[in-house]
């Protein structure tokens, strides 16, 4: 069996729900102590003719657009790939792997019956090999469906990075990623990977940002600062509504997406009537309250928790976070940034972080989280022009 080299460099790359750009970080992880060191960060945001294309195909996209934008998709996250390099000082020969999450355009993790089978699928968009070729290092992409395969919803993933860098003996940690989507993953005091659970609470920005947009005419994609949440008032009314959709009253495993808080939702909340401020406030209140909901319901019971890290561009909304700080109680609300890791990097350091535990044969995922029947090696690589680590065979 080949020696594994346990100090790697690799890149991170992930664009999420709200499809606004590409987060690239690159690291160096010390598989032997589980010590991550960030090199470098960088944002790339897509121009607003490309997000609006990207979210029109997750809505309805025809199969010649969607080929395509996977093509494109995959230049745009190369040249980020590139551009996090050039930032610190790194050259592209001394990167080992690179982990592409790519662009979620559909994901349906409830089994349902195609073609005569009972399938789970999901789609993530982003061509690796464009990737591997345009940089010359090795991609892991794809990373949900092997998961998915086994059994598993396919999400959340992060939760074996959150276990190996956050966990503590002395105390129990929630970590919350306010994304598009809201997500949780649960760290009991002095836990074993088999005691993390995690899920999605439902929606973060996405709902949000949509509303603005909608309200705006595109002029705006998001609320900025809060600023329009904090003028409003809730309709309590719609907020009510809101909080009845289904989603909230399954039990963990699970997870969500555009499918259920996307376009529909935003028309719901727009036909409901009123000033764009109380409209925005509304939304903003049902992502906090849907967030609390699912600790008070799937968490607290369970285990005793001392802190929520919270980390996303959903911190970024003072409003939101206030509203969260408040009904938290007595359980302390922190940003990942308190914990020395910016927030706005925690996903793509942990997709890097999985393209090393796949590259090394080692399993990515938490069958305690997705439901999943067993551990797995996530991905599919695509070689870079030098495969850099000679891949075990999984056991």
């Amino acid at each position: 069996m080949p020696a594994r080299r346990e100090a790697m460099k690799a890149i991170g790359l992930m664009s999420g729900t709200s499809a606004d750009g590409v987060d690239a970080a690159l690291v160096e992880f010390d598989q032997s102590d589980g010590r991550v060191s960030l090199l470098g960060y960088c944002e790339v945001p897509f121009p607003a003719p490309v997000r609006r294309e990207i979210l029109s195909l997750c809505e309805d996209g025809r199969v010649d657009a969607i080929c395509r934008m996977d093509a494109a998709l995959g230049e745009w996250f190369a040249d980020a790939a590139l551009r996090v390099c050039e930032q610190a000082g790194v050259s592209a020969k001394d990167v080992d792997v690179i982990g592409s999450h790519g662009q979620t355009i559909h994901h349906l993790p409830a089994p349902g019956k195609s073609a005569g089978k009972q399938v789970r699928s999901t789609l993530q968009i982003g061509n690796a090999s464009i990737i591997a070729e345009r940089t010359g290092i090795a991609t892991v992409s794809d990373f949900r469906s092997r998961d998915m395969a086994a059994g598993g919803q396919g999400a959340p993933l992060v939760p074996l990075v959150d276990y190996l860098l956050f966990r503590s003996e002395n105390a129990g940690r929630v970590m919350l990623n306010i994304g598009g989507i809201a997500n949780v993953n649960v760290l009991p005091a002095g836990c074993d990977i088999s005691d993390v659970f995690a899920f999605d609470t439902g929606p973060g920005n996405m709902v949000i940002d949509g509303v603005v947009q909608a309200l705006t005419n595109g002029t705006s994609t998001c609320d900025r600062d809060g600023a329009v949440a904090a003028k409003g008032r809730v309709c309590k009314g719609l907020l009510d509504e809101l909080m009845a959709h289904p989603f909230f009253d399954l039990p963990p495993p699970k997870s969500t997406g555009r499918e259920e808080f996307g376009r529909a939702v935003v028309r719901k909340i727009l036909d409901w009537g009123g000033n764009r401020e109380d409209l925005v406030r509304t939304a903003t209140q049902w992502t906090v309250e849907s967030i609390v909901r699912g600790l008070e319901r799937f968490v607290l019971p369970r285990c005793e928790i001392r802190d929520v890290i919270a980390s996303g561009g959903g911190t970024k909304n003072p409003v939101a976070m206030a509203l969260l700080d408040r009904a938290l109680g007595r359980v302390a609300l922190r940003r990942l940034d308190d914990l020395g890791m910016p927030s706005e990097a925690k996903e793509a350091i942990a997709f890097a972080i999985l393209a090393c535990q796949t590259i090394q044969s080692r399993p990515g995922n938490v069958p305690s989280v997705t439901g999943a029947s067993k551990q797995v090696v996530l991905g599919a690589i695509a070689p870079g022009r030098h495969l850099r680590i000679k891949v075990d065979s999984p056991r």
